[in-house]
């Protein structure tokens, strides 16, 4: 008597040719799968803006807005509108903006009630004094003097051979200063970051308005480097 064989369905031939074995998922593939994570950046001008976005970031979509010289309050104010009517959920909410000194008293307390209440409301705020070029200025040179930003912008001009004052707002300036920074054999983002850290932990128990010359933009760059391509 012929030996019995058991049936396999034709799916189950299928199967078992090697060209047709369904592959294991691997980790690259897991990993490229994932949604990204979108983070909102609401800064006061052209600059801040331009550079943010030249971050080559990989596992993070950054939404930067320029919300073009609102005051502090104002522009925190603006965020809490923009992300009540978003359809997006941000993983981080970052405002960035700096001191200025032509309001005197009035602005230090719009300067120092605009960080407080962004605070309150979850966001991270990325404040200067006296100017984000401040934070283009420690990738060169230590500095804990109090200092009005023309006198980033003088330093700047020569570093850079322009007239920063005049053509450093612009466009396309704006958007080759990441690359400038990153490739200048002068200028180093590892030590501006250990230099701001340094500053700030010196001042960090004084009013908002009095820590000067202060930067907390490394922390935010600190957390695009994360999300940076390798």
């Amino acid at each position: 008597m012929p030996k019995k064989t058991k049936a396999i369905k034709v799916s189950d031939i299928k199967s078992q040719k090697p060209w047709l074995k369904k592959a294991k998922v691997s980790v690259y593939e897991i990993e490229t799968r994932e949604v990204k994570k979108t983070i909102l950046i609401i800064c006061e001008g052209q600059t801040e803006k331009l550079y943010f976005e030249s971050f080559p970031v990989l596992t993070l979509t950054v939404e930067a807005i320029d919300l073009k010289g609102e005051s502090k309050l104002k522009l925190i104010e603006s965020t809490i509108e923009i992300v009540k009517n978003s359809s997006i959920t941000y993983e981080e909410v970052w405002c960035v903006f700096d001191m200025d000194f032509k309001r005197g008293e009035e602005e230090f307390a719009d300067f120092d009630n605009a960080i407080s209440k962004g605070e309150k409301c979850g966001y991270k705020i990325a404040y200067s004094n006296d100017a984000f070029e401040l934070w283009f200025y420690l990738h060169y040179q230590y500095n804990d003097n109090k200092n009005h930003r023309t006198f980033y912008y003088s330093f700047l001009s020569k570093e850079w051979n322009i007239n920063y004052e005049k053509d450093g707002k612009k466009y396309n300036f704006c958007k080759s200063v990441y690359e400038k920074l990153n490739n200048d054999e002068k200028a180093s983002q590892d030590k501006a970051i250990e230099r701001a850290e340094t500053i700030y932990q010196a001042q960090k128990d004084k009013k908002y308005h009095e820590q000067n010359p202060v930067t907390l933009v490394s922390e935010l760059v600190k957390f695009l480097n994360q999300n940076k391509r390798k």
